[in-house]
């Protein structure tokens, strides 16, 4: 029996606190769940960049300043997890061009319904959880790097969880890209050195950017300042509107495949668990290994293996290096060459874990 609906619903923004015909909330793994690369990380600060949790990106360039990451299980309530970043070393001598900060990029072709750079630009909220083992000063910035414009805003953190809600009005100046590329990145800064602290702090108001501004607010705090200072990040949400709603969860398996998007990684479930298949090429080597991806890739993905080794059922040459790609964005493939002779021309070819059980396969098409 058909049901006829009588009430005028026109206006509501929401049902059951989810945006009505999509995603409300425009971060990738907010909830810091998703962690194909790795759960923890340590000695972090000496090169210039690291992928940590899936989507988040910490950019380093201190030069004594060492620090961790790592998916903990803490956060407030409705939080199972979230990332924390502890100093291991402490860096008060700064030098200008240092700097810490976290971030995460979007494609321009996602972003379309801000409509930047015309006279309707959509007003963004931007709210995470946070906490830290002192009380601290960082800045949150949204970068256009299209058109290198950006906005900033200061948010304070304190000793116990707190809900940090930043509303960025619309930039009716420069449109971002419609393409698959890097066009906006939300950017969280916790340290930096007097090239981007030397300057005039512009609160809330879209500019060129300026490096010597970006992080030039007053008394703001480095998370070196201290050894074994730490901060905590979870619930990262962003928003079209001026009104942080409440946090859009999503379930593991969804929030997984919207990672994978960009980067897949497979971990050996026993020590000769097997990745692709394909045909041995010479004594040494395979050609078009290849296996399906769970989900369309963002672009022709890099392909890379860790502790595998070719098996054709009579010799099992450790994997040395990877030839042509072959690979396209549902396909991992990859020519593959191994260090030992003996495989037999013609032979199908398993590319396995080489009696390791953290062996694995990635493919990557991160921004």
């Amino acid at each position: 029996m058909p049901v006829t609906i009588s009430e005028d619903i026109t206006g509501v923004a929401s049902v059951n606190s989810g945006a009505i015909g999509g995603r409300r909330n425009i971060m990738y793994n907010g909830e810091m769940k998703v962690a194909q690369r790795s759960a923890s990380e340590t000695g972090l600060g000496a090169a210039s960049g690291y992928f940590t949790l899936d989507r988040w990106y910490m950019y380093a360039a201190a030069s004594a300043g060492r620090f961790t990451m790592a998916q903990v299980a803490d956060g407030p309530p409705g939080f199972a997890n979230c990332l924390k970043i502890s100093t291991t070393t402490a860096d008060t001598s700064i030098a200008a061009e240092e700097r810490l900060n976290l971030w995460q990029r979007f494609e321009g072709q996602d972003l379309q319904q801000l409509k930047k750079g015309t006279a309707s630009a959509e007003q963004v909220t931007v709210s995470f959880w946070i906490k830290g083992n002192a009380a601290a000063l960082y800045v949150c910035e949204l970068y256009d790097q299209d058109n290198g414009r950006s906005i900033t805003q200061s948010f304070a953190v304190t000793t116990s969880w707190n809900r940090i809600e930043l509303t960025f009005p619309g930039d009716t100046s420069d449109p971002l890209d419609d393409d698959i590329n890097s066009s906006l990145l939300v950017v969280i800064w916790l340290h930096a050195g007097s090239d981007f602290t030397g300057g005039t702090f512009a609160v809330n108001t879209w500019n060129d950017q300026t490096a010597a501004n970006r992080y030039a607010v007053a008394d703001r705090t480095s998370i070196f300042d201290a050894t074994s200072r730490t901060f905590f990040l979870t619930g990262v949400q962003m928003e079209i509107g001026a009104t942080a709603t409440d946090f859009e969860s999503s379930t593991y398996g969804d929030e997984l495949a919207l990672c994978q998007r960009y980067y897949f990684r497979e971990t050996a479930g026993a020590a000769y668990s097997a990745f692709a298949i394909g045909v041995v090429e010479s004594a040494t080597s395979s050609s078009g290994m290849m296996r399906g991806l769970p989900v369309p890739m963002r672009s022709l993905p890099t392909c890379s293996v860790s502790n595998c080794r070719l098996a054709d059922g009579g010799a099992f040459p450790a994997v040395t290096s990877l030839g042509t790609n072959w690979s396209s964005q549902t396909t991992w493939g990859s020519a593959v060459s191994g260090s030992a002779g003996g495989m037999t021309v013609g032979r199908a070819v398993m590319l396995q874990a080489n009696n390791n059980t953290a062996a694995y396969i990635e493919a990557s098409a991160e921004l």
